[in-house]
């Protein structure tokens, strides 16, 4: 990937901390100028500053990825600041909804399930939407969504989560067949347990820990880096074959 995204443009939501923002850094690293949209400002300012310290360029732009209008201003933004739009890493995730949430099916309240349908999945398609007709205007681009193991397979007590990542395994295989001609490739990572801020509280209970390892056959949970690596990776000429494919980064946990 030498030199070849030098000066290309990277929109990248969720990108204030976590995995948006290790993706932001390794985006950066290959000369990649930097928009990211994220609710929290103080994050997403660090991040700014991050890829200022690497050498591109940044900016940030509050943004709920929920309301069309906001994710559609976010792309208008990118453009007017950077001249264009390569890539987008679409990674914005509800967390309060998604924790304060997990019980049985029987017993999952409504509106923590609308809640992270709302941003996980809704977020994840208007963005898809929205990217990509900026990017029929421009001839391609790489677009990567964030899945989760989970949107692989299932697990108890997490039916809204669950419901979320696999619908967006949905939309990226079908945008991906959608757009395969106009020179669009759509992709999804599927990571495993990362290690970030949304995790680092289950991860120092030593119980909790333990189960969540025992997941992962590789023994061990995730580094942000790791998962940023492959989102580049998809989004570069490396991977010029490579389309509506979701891309488990998880340890192992979905291979049996």
């Amino acid at each position: 990937m030498d030199g070849e995204m030098e000066g290309k443009v990277a929109l990248i939501t969720g990108g204030s901390s976590g995995i948006g923002r290790a993706t932001a850094a390794e985006f950066a690293g290959r000369g990649v100028n930097v928009m990211i949209g994220d609710l929290d400002v103080e994050g997403g300012e660090e991040t700014v500053g991050l890829v200022r310290e690497i050498g591109c360029d940044a900016s940030f732009v509050k943004t709920d990825v929920s309301q069309s209008q906001e994710v559609e201003m976010l792309v208008a933004a990118t453009v007017d600041q950077f001249g264009q739009l390569d890539y987008g890493f679409n990674s914005a995730g509800a967390v309060k909804p998604h924790l304060e949430a997990i019980s049985p099916t029987h017993e999952y309240p409504e509106e923590n399930f609308d809640q992270i349908i709302a941003v996980n999945l809704k977020g994840v398609w208007l963005c898809v939407k929205h990217e990509v007709r900026e990017m029929l205007t421009r001839g391609g681009g790489a677009i990567v969504n964030a899945s989760s193991a989970l949107g692989l397979v299932g697990l108890p007590n997490l039916s809204g989560y669950v419901a979320s990542k696999h619908g967006v395994v949905g939309v990226t295989k079908t945008a991906a067949l959608e757009y395969a001609d106009h020179g669009i490739r759509v992709n999804a990572v599927c990571p495993g347990y990362i290690q970030t801020p949304m995790t680092q509280a289950r991860l120092e209970e030593p119980e909790a820990k333990e189960q969540i390892q025992a997941l992962h056959p590789i023994g061990r949970v995730g580094q942000p880096e790791e998962v940023a690596k492959a989102v580049v990776w998809l989004c570069s000429d490396s991977a010029s074959f490579v389309t509506g494919h979701a891309m488990a980064i998880d340890g192992g946990w979905t291979a049996g």
